[in-house]
């Protein structure tokens, strides 16, 4: 090739003067932000040999931070752009602290279970600056969905002959109410894959999660996850049958559930049955409904004694005098954490809602966004309903929930003012092309 000539082809030009295609910075870190949902979900080391003598949710939170680090000032988002309810939740943590720090029960105790909490302010973040497609977001929604319905089938495999799979899987599914909890938070979007998947193999699959998922939930006898999932699946019925125009999948669904309730509901019907105070249906679902109503007293009693910062984290647990935890996430914050800390907690779930508003206004969404907006709306109203009947405080599922709403309006924001400009990769000094011996692009024209 002569000096000057003019070469139009990218192929032609010499290996050092063709520019590569620049990779995704952000791609490292959602990979290991993946791996974090997946350990916390699934938790692999209660059913894989070997894993449970490696922190696997700290190794994979601290590969994820990283790889951030490594891409920050060339990814569209940054620290400026995170929307309100990510700073509500730094706020929360902050007041948690304070309360450890000032707690009248046990300070290092408190201490210890905020630095475990605030982790999830980790995985929110690393959510919301990761996450800049639907794309990306259905993966992670998916690895959730699959994640508590591996679960479910573990629980029944290994748990069939134990009472209410209590403690079959260790960390938030070792208590059937917690893991009650987790699948009706989750089944909404087991149901959004089930009717956008194209697939038919994976729609069989999801099918089945669904199954698998409603018969684990009445094998654990939970009361207050019975009538969460009534209420929130209503809401999903009415999104994806009602407002979707399916009414074949709102009979489908409701069948299905009647069956499974015939099949495995017994003991959760004489749950059922002892809140009317007969001891001989279940004596001891009588004596928890009892203990629950002394514990929410108890919790009361709390907040007017230390209304300010409360007990510290989990230690609730000691001044409940029967070493129980109160059946109701609000109570649960507002004893545990102050009531500032409590309205602070509300505002960042209210957030939730005030992202999902927007979205469902808006007339331009396609039908996939659509399903999952309806999907995650579900989802936090499951939340709001369960939290009155669990203590759900220190669960990231809910956190989740919020984080997705919010990167998902941002998505659509972007998507609708166009592309930001990602910064170029910054350059050493010595690589730049050097024209005379000025040391910088475009000094001096070059020769035609």
């Amino acid at each position: 090739m002569a000096i000057g000539e003019n070469v139009t082809n990218a192929a032609e030009l010499p290996a050092w003067r063709r520019v590569s295609k620049i990779a995704d910075p952000t791609k490292s870190g959602f990979f290991w932000l993946s791996a974090f949902f997946f350990v916390y979900c699934a938790r692999p080391e209660d059913w894989f040999p070997g894993l449970k003598y490696i922190p696997c949710a700290k190794v994979t939170a601290i590969l994820a931070m990283w790889g951030l680090f490594t891409a920050l000032g060339k990814t569209k988002r940054t620290f400026k752009d995170v929307p309100k309810e990510g700073k509500l939740l730094l706020l929360l943590i902050g007041l948690m602290f304070v309360s450890g720090f000032l707690s009248p029960i046990w300070k290092g105790g408190a201490v210890n279970h905020t630095i475990d909490f605030s982790k999830v302010w980790i995985a929110w973040m690393l959510t919301f600056l990761l996450i800049t497609s639907f794309e990306r977001l259905r993966t992670i929604i998916e690895i959730q969905a699959a994640s508590v319905a591996v679960i479910c089938l573990i629980s029944i495999i290994k748990g069939h002959n134990q009472p209410r799979l209590e403690g079959v899987i260790g960390g938030i599914y070792s208590n059937p109410n917690d893991l009650a909890f987790a699948i009706v938070l989750t089944l909404p979007f087991l149901l959004a894959f089930l009717v956008t998947s194209k697939n038919v193999f994976k729609k069989c699959l999801w099918a089945l999660g669904m199954l698998i998922m409603l018969a684990a939930l009445f094998l654990t006898a939970s009361r207050a996850g019975f009538l969460n999932l009534v209420i929130s699946g209503t809401v999903t019925l009415y999104h994806f049958g009602i407002k979707g125009r399916r009414p074949g999948l709102i009979i489908a669904v409701l069948l299905s559930g009647m069956l499974l309730l015939g099949v495995a509901g017994g003991k959760l019907y004489d749950r059922f049955q002892a809140l009317g105070g007969d001891s001989t249906t279940d004596e001891s679902a009588y004596g928890s409904y009892q203990d629950r109503m002394f514990l929410m007293e108890r919790a009361v009693d709390g907040i007017v004694h230390y209304p300010l910062f409360g007990l510290g984290a989990n230690n609730f647990l000691t001044y409940s005098l029967i070493w129980h935890e109160v059946h109701m996430t609000y109570l649960q914050m507002g004893v545990e954490g102050g009531i500032p800390a409590l309205i602070v907690y509300l505002m960042f779930i209210r957030c939730g809602f005030k992202n999902l508003k927007v979205m469902r206004k808006a007339t331009d969404l396609d039908e996939h966004t659509v399903l999952f907006v309806g999907a995650l709306h579900s989802s936090l109203i499951g939340f709001v309903v369960g939290a009155c009947f669990a203590p759900e405080a220190y669960q990231f599922f809910s956190y989740f929930a919020v984080a997705f709403t919010a990167t998902l309006l941002q998505t659509l924001k972007e998507r609708e003012t166009g592309p930001s400009p990602v910064p170029p990769p910054k350059k050493p000094r010595h690589f730049l092309e050097v024209y005379a011996d000025y040391g910088r692009t475009g000094a001096v024209t070059p020769v035609r």
